[in-house]
């Protein structure tokens, strides 16, 4: 707020090897939100200062904000051992003061920040992997369980969220899927030829885009996509059904929660990330191919030869089956976040974000793994 037409006088008087001497600095406060900084800090530069005295001759219109700084600075100068002398105050001012310090401030009522020691933190977040593992384990455990009910053919849900869900996460991810990966092939293309024109060896930018695209990148890319659409999804719906009980209310009429809800998500991304990996790898190539084509001396037919030469059988299925492990990641780590949404919608903001990071976390680890394998295996 700002005060209008406002002017103070700070009076300090000064005792020093017995004589008094007077400080006068005016204080003017024009619509401008005033600063005691300046004034504090003369307090505290003058040790010998031992009374404040208020001067408002030319106080005009005051408001709230006049009274947070005298508030302010009277309990500075308590601290301080300085003697603060309200008695020049007008009447309104002073019949506020009086109110302020009527009653005492009690004793903790101010929020204290209180440092935690790192191996506290440590403890905390050694407890929490623990707490999570066990959740995750247990999770695994149920689905599993569900997938045996669903093979005795006792697993209860309907047929028709299956389809919708692999609805949701293929076709309606074909645009986005189509985007990255061609960008991603036009990248492999870009790179590769810098390096590879060196020695005129264009061609084997073929090589590079397929083996890339079909090996790794491919199922790579299709898997963070789906994390960030279809595993955000997931928890989000999952999530929503726990803020309104409606998962509650499926356990109160005999449904199984894992089966009727999270068993057809998990199938949906397990049927769908095979095929969405092969649609990956073909846009992938395919934008090497704009590449090589649009500005090298690789005639098409050429480009696809050597794709065709370069990429086997063994490099088509260990992607493959990268991204299908891939899709299981995503399906468990939605679900799992959905499910333990709390009753909040904040919570349900949080669980999505936690399932993207814990599905992206999920799908690096599992890459690295299964690369070190293939290549201690030689395949």
């Amino acid at each position: 707020m700002a005060i209008e037409n406002v002017a103070c006088k700070i009076n300090f008087t000064l005792k020093e090897h017995t004589l008094e001497a007077s400080i006068i600095g005016d204080w003017v406060l024009d619509a401008q939100i005033p600063s005691l900084d300046t004034v504090l800090a003369e307090l505290t530069n003058e040790s010998h200062i031992t009374r404040l005295i208020f001067s408002t001759e030319e106080l005009g219109r005051w408001d709230s904000l006049l009274m947070t700084e005298l508030i302010r600075l009277i309990d500075y100068g308590a601290k301080q051992g300085i003697q603060v002398d309200i008695t020049t105050l007008p009447e309104g001012i002073h019949g506020l003061l009086t109110l302020v310090y009527a009653v005492p401030e009690r004793v903790g009522a101010r929020r204290q920040e209180i440092k935690t020691p790192w191996l506290e933190v440590i403890g905390k977040g050694g407890l929490g992997i623990v707490k999570d593992s066990n959740v995750l384990v247990s999770f695994i455990g149920e689905i599993t369980l569900s997938l045996f009910a669903l093979m005795r053919g006792k697993a209860r849900f309907r047929w028709i969220d299956l389809w919708r869900n692999i609805q949701d996460c293929g076709p309606s991810a074909l645009p986005i899927v189509t985007l990255i990966s061609l960008l991603v092939g036009l990248i492999l293309a870009f790179v590769g030829a810098i390096q590879l024109a060196l020695f005129g060896a264009q061609i084997y930018i073929a090589d590079l885009v397929g083996l890339g695209m079909t090996r790794e990148m491919g199922g790579l890319m299709a898997a963070i996509i789906m994390s960030g659409r279809t595993g955000a999804a997931y928890a989000a719906q999952l999530g929503t059904m726990q803020v309104n009980s409606e998962i509650d209310a499926l356990k109160t009429m005999g449904f199984e929660p894992m089966e009727f809800l999270v068993l057809p998500r998990i199938l949906a991304l397990i049927l769908i990330m095979p095929l969405l990996c092969l649609y990956a790898d073909l846009m992938g190539i395919l934008g090497g191919s704009l590449v090589t084509v649009g500005f090298f001396d690789v005639s098409l037919l050429e480009y696809l030869k050597r794709t065709a030469d370069a990429v086997h059988l063994k490099d088509l299925t260990i992607g493959i089956v990268k991204c299908a492990i891939f899709g299981v990641l995503i399906a468990l780590s939605g679900c799992l976040r959905g499910m333990q949404c709390g009753r909040s919608a904040s919570a349900v903001g949080e669980a999505a974000t936690s399932a993207v990071v814990t599905g992206i976390v999920f799908i690096v680890i599992a890459d690295s793994l299964m690369t070190v394998i293939c290549n201690r295996l030689g395949i």
